[in-house]
């Protein structure tokens, strides 16, 4: 299985747990870096670019009130803007993570922990981080946003001024808004202006990946559970939609939720109350919702996988992102502020882009959108040897997918290819690629370890 290329950084004083984590993880990222002390933080950030940061939220023995938890997190804020921070904590006090979340936190693992959820809690956080990335870097540029005290993105193209325009008109109003665009358009960052730019916006904005989300932890997660509501619920929790009280929730990936699941989400959007699981009670939000999805909705209800009322209860607004392709003026102007911001990262200050390379780039199709020229650019500074970076140094994306079948009928060399493709598609899920293989989660692992993925 090809590793994510991330870093992961462990911040525990449990030299057991420290173990345990890196041992698990560093099977699915690249670098996985642990560090017993917050105090040793400054070191691993002046040498890396960290990712993705899992805090524990108490270190002096006898104190499990989480406040030095919450002193480093506000401590990797102020170093390090974007990456990714994630609590975990034995001492599962609503409070404490509420305020976490609220301060910036992504999300919260509770001891001891779920391996599934733990490696989809860090996925999501790293999917978060490159999307973090592409906003940061995209929000200084553009003259013409109308969000003046922090400018989210370059682009004078009349398709980007329109999405601009939209958004404008609907960011003060409570009506759901439903991102459309393909990946790496920025919809997340769409999202997170439209909440900036409304009443909400001293209010939590809680993002949800519901495509890394697993079906038996969809109402738990979104939802909340109560003591005792399942084995390891040692202690009552509040959803997503409780914590985005009086903010906006983000539904990412929407068109990945199971059918069957749609219904549950429906129900909370029309009565605008929630019951926890393991308890009755009903609860009322007060949320803005905001979705997004790079399916085509339309055709997965005619194929009766997306429900037709929960499509218009979602989509007062659908304001669809253009592909960069479509932008072709902003292209040279993105790829300018990529090249100066890693410039800097790699010290390499006297880079330039040739004008054979930014003529072909302007020609050059981008599938993976802005996301691909952020990587395309970083990529060609850390290689190229020169002072301009030339169209050979781009390495533009030439896959050929026949390329990935084994050429061979050896029938080991058929079943880890399988196995890949299968982890590769779920994205390390091991229950759901078992499934598909038609094999049992522990087979799943002996063949894991036979072919060292």
């Amino acid at each position: 299985m090809r590793k994510t290329e991330s870093h992961i950084l462990i911040i525990d004083d449990d030299p057991n747990i420290l173990f345990t984590i890196k041992v698990f993880l560093k099977r699915f990222f690249a670098t996985i870096t642990t560090i017993d002390s917050p105090k040793k933080i400054n070191d691993v950030f002046n040498k890396n670019v960290v990712d993705v940061v899992v805090l524990d939220m108490n270190f002096r023995k006898g104190i499990a009130d989480g406040k030095e938890g919450i002193y480093w997190l506000k401590y990797i804020q102020g170093v390090s803007p974007e990456t990714v921070i994630i609590m975990m904590t034995a001492h599962s006090d609503v409070n404490i993570a509420v305020e976490s979340l609220k301060l910036g936190a992504f999300d919260f693992i509770l001891k001891p922990w779920n391996n599934e959820k733990l490696l989809a809690t860090i996925h999501a956080g790293v999917q978060l981080n490159r999307k973090l990335n592409t906003s940061s870097k995209l929000e200084q540029l553009n003259a013409n946003s109308f969000y003046k005290n922090n400018n989210w993105f370059i682009g004078n193209s009349p398709a980007f001024q329109h999405v601009l325009h939209i958004v404008k008109k609907v960011s003060n109003t409570d009506a759901n808004i439903l991102l459309l665009g393909e990946n790496g358009t920025g919809k997340y960052v769409i999202a997170k202006m439209i909440h900036q730019n409304s009443d909400r916006k001293n209010n939590a904005f809680i993002h949800v990946d519901l495509g890394s989300l697993s079906e038996n932890l969809f109402e738990s997660e979104l939802f909340g559970y109560a003591k005792g509501a399942f084995t390891d619920a040692k202690e009552s929790r509040l959803g997503r939609f409780e914590l985005a009280d009086k903010g906006t929730i983000f539904l990412d990936e929407i068109g990945n939720l199971p059918y069957h699941l749609q219904t549950k989400l429906l129900t909370v959007l029309q009565n605008k109350k929630i019951v926890r699981l393991g308890e009755a009670k009903e609860r009322s939000i007060d949320v803005r919702i905001i979705c997004a999805t790079n399916a085509n909705l339309m055709e997965a209800i005619s194929e009766k996988t997306f429900r037709e009322d929960l499509l218009y209860r979602i989509n007062t607004v659908e304001i669809t992102l253009p592909p960069l392709r479509e932008r072709k003026e902003d292209i040279v102007p993105l790829a300018l502020f990529f090249l100066e911001k890693n410039k800097k990262k790699y010290k390499k200050g006297k880079l330039q882009l040739s004008q054979k390379a930014k003529q072909e780039m302007e020609n050059y199709s981008w599938a993976g959108n802005i996301r691909e020229l952020e990587h395309v650019i970083e990529r060609a500074v850390i290689l190229c040897d020169k002072n301009e970076i030339h169209l050979e140094d781009l390495h533009f994306s030439t896959t050929n997918f026949s390329s990935n079948q084994p050429q061979t009928l050896n029938l080991e060399e058929m079943e880890k290819h399988l196995i890949s493709e299968a982890l590769k598609k779920h994205k390390g899920h091991i229950t759901k690629a078992a499934k598909e293989l038609g094999i049992t989660r522990a087979a799943l692992y002996r063949r894991m370890e036979k072919f060292e993925l």
